[in-house]
């Protein structure tokens, strides 16, 4: 199936495997770009997860595929440290060849000027159509619609009422979020979206580097048992409900709740729950039960039961998706 994503793309198949702290590993990528979807490098997990210099890393998945790979620049401003990376990890990114970017929690427009700039395309992460404005304003040339049922940092809108805010946009449209399945993928398209992004049904792969423990958790895990956390960033990451959440509950304090709603605090207060949480995501992910476990997942897991190779899923898809179209 040709859509305006797949053309902006160069893939065969409107998927992205999307972008996750800590489980993106180059392998993983590179199966599912091999596949003829496409995955996605997120720097962070390259780098201080998996080990990988950003450029070495960009080669190593080369040497796995020669198809397209993407990247996600998150663009944030309240940390100039991290931010003047980001903009050093873009530089290397373009360098090795890289041409598709999502963008997401900032002004896309510096991103947009340096990829347009060599004939890429930018999309860009939003949950309602205030931001999406912003984005397109901003210069991107499409849009990945995070919806309620997506894990991590989901939405607040289900997938098709998202679709008809954001459709008289005249951007392309991606759906991320409650896509565990070939049955959800199928669906997507036809309420009008260019195609989908994937999270949750990746990391239960064969060539995802999580611990077993995360990958069954994830295949054992119902719709019902994704909850909303506020201690890993401030603001709501859908995760598997674990005894470790229950003990800890899923609101942030009195003290800390001030500080989110201020205007300068805000920040600070964010930077704090996700230094802490970076750490928990990154030993719980790679090191199992044994240690607190903040397993981030979507409501897709009810469409999940097996650990499968990463390729074989991007060739579900597609095949149920030609058989719709026969």
């Amino acid at each position: 199936m040709e859509t305006a994503f797949t053309r902006h793309a160069n893939i065969e198949v409107p998927l992205i495997c999307g972008a996750m702290y800590p489980c993106s590993n180059p392998e993983l990528i590179a199966a599912v770009s091999d596949a003829g979807g496409m995955g996605i490098i997120q720097p962070i997990s390259m780098s201080y997860v998996h080990g990988h210099d950003l450029r070495e890393g960009i080669r190593l998945i080369r040497r796995l595929t020669d198809k397209p790979v993407g990247f996600n620049a998150i663009v944030e401003k309240s940390a100039k440290t991290y931010l003047d990376r980001m903009r050093k990890w873009i530089d290397i990114a373009l360098e090795e060849g890289v041409r598709f970017f999502i963008t997401a929690l900032g002004n896309p427009d510096w991103v947009v000027e340096r990829v347009h700039a060599v004939g890429g395309f930018v999309y860009h992460d939003v949950t309602n159509r205030k931001w999406a404005q912003k984005a397109l304003d901003g210069g991107v040339d499409g849009l990945i619609c995070v919806n309620r049922r997506a894990g991590g940092h989901a939405g607040s809108t289900p997938p098709q009422a998202l679709f008809e805010e954001l459709s008289d946009l005249g951007a392309p449209l991606v759906c991320a979020g409650g896509i565990g399945d070939p049955e959800a993928f199928v669906d997507a398209l036809g309420m009008g979206y260019a195609g989908v992004q994937l999270g949750t049904r990746f990391i239960a792969t064969t060539e995802c580097k999580a611990h077993a423990d995360y990958k069954s958790a994830i295949v054992r895990a119902k719709a019902d048992d994704i909850v909303l956390t506020e201690k890993i960033s401030g603001v709501p990451v859908a995760v598997i409900k674990t005894d470790y959440i229950e003990k800890v509950g899923t609101k942030a304090g009195f003290v800390a709740r001030r500080m989110l709603q201020h205007r300068k605090l805000k920040h600070y207060m964010r930077m704090f729950y996700s230094l802490q949480s970076l750490w928990q995501l990154k030993r719980a992910s790679l090191q199992g039960m044994n240690y607190r476990d903040y397993f981030q997942a979507g409501r897709s897991v009810e469409g999940i039961d097996a650990i499968v190779p990463a390729g074989d899923v991007v060739t579900s898809f597609r095949d149920a998706l030609a058989d719709k179209a026969a």
